[in-house]
């Protein structure tokens, strides 16, 4: 029996779309023949046609589910809105989401079973089938935690969440709901990076040195602009969006919490979409061009 290498795993799921066992497992059942294992993994019905597989897919759904200490995001992808909000879409990502309370990551996630008894990845290539295009479970994020942990999506775009240590489900809630508007890249900041700030430091610098002013108002003057763009950065020092009189640091203070961690996650984040000229691609099917 052939050796079955990462590499040859890696080609076959990207060749594919489907899950890291289930290449894997083709793979050994076809002495690492790729292109064997690509036709096997069709006829199990785990692998989508690879002309789908080469499509961008980069609309879809954020889902969340928590249960038992355990909160869990994932996006799940589509080429197009209108299945994302097909039934067939929709009640596959809600399962997914459930699923995702077992697993501890994306790969694991996709060898997970529903309640129907089909793996994620099984599901995912009947869906497929179904509604013509590519779909990809792409990511997923999960806290598992004693805390206070609230779970939010907003319009089935953007899913957050957020762990607190102290305060009340409430403020978990306004919290996420603030991460999702403001997307700040930082909780607060000591988590801001030293090279990021030194690096704005050197660039602050280049800015006022030849205002002629005196070295301790230059250094007044860096300090401040470093201040105004880390709390631009930072969750604690933005204006809290459910009372904007307030930072997030203030809102916290005042409730006796702190922010241990957070995770966003917002569909098609990352992807480079497609800008189909509709109209050629109807005449060039059409024959016309």
């Amino acid at each position: 029996m052939a050796e079955i290498t990462a590499s040859q795993v890696k080609e076959l799921r990207e060749r594919t779309g489907a899950g890291m066992m289930e290449c894997k497992k083709a793979l050994v059942a076809n002495d690492g023949d790729v292109q064997t294992a690509a036709e096997w993994l069709r006829k199990q019905g785990l692998a989508k046609a690879d002309k789908k597989a080469d499509r961008v897919a980069a609309e879809g759904r954020v889902v969340a589910a928590q249960a038992d200490g355990k909160a869990v995001l994932v996006e799940i992808n589509s080429e197009t809105d209108f299945v994302a909000k097909d039934d067939n879409f929709l009640n596959f990502t809600d399962a997914v989401a459930q699923a995702a309370l077992h697993a501890a990551d994306i790969d694991a996630l996709k060898s997970t079973k529903l309640a129907s008894g089909d793996t994620v990845e099984e599901a995912r290539a009947a869906i497929v089938a179904k509604v013509g295009e590519n779909l990809q479970v792409r990511r997923m994020a999960r806290i598992d935690s004693a805390n206070t942990v609230a779970a939010y999506v907003h319009g089935g775009r953007i899913g957050v969440l957020v762990e607190i240590k102290g305060g009340d489900a409430d403020l978990a809630r306004g919290l996420a709901m603030h991460v999702a508007a403001m997307n700040p890249p930082h909780i607060s900041p000591a988590h801001v990076p030293a090279e990021f700030i030194a690096k704005e430091k050197e660039i602050a610098l280049a800015q006022v040195k030849d205002t002629g002013k005196p070295a301790e108002i230059l250094e007044k003057m860096i300090a401040g602009k470093l201040a105004k763009t880390v709390n631009e950065l930072c969750l604690t020092g933005q204006p809290y969006v459910l009372d904007t009189n307030q930072s997030v640091e203030q809102v916290l203070k005042a409730a006796g919490a702190e922010v241990v961690s957070f995770a966003r996650l917002a569909v098609g984040e990352g992807i480079e979409k497609q800008a189909d000229d509709f109209a050629s691609e109807v005449m060039k099917q059409a024959g016309l061009a």
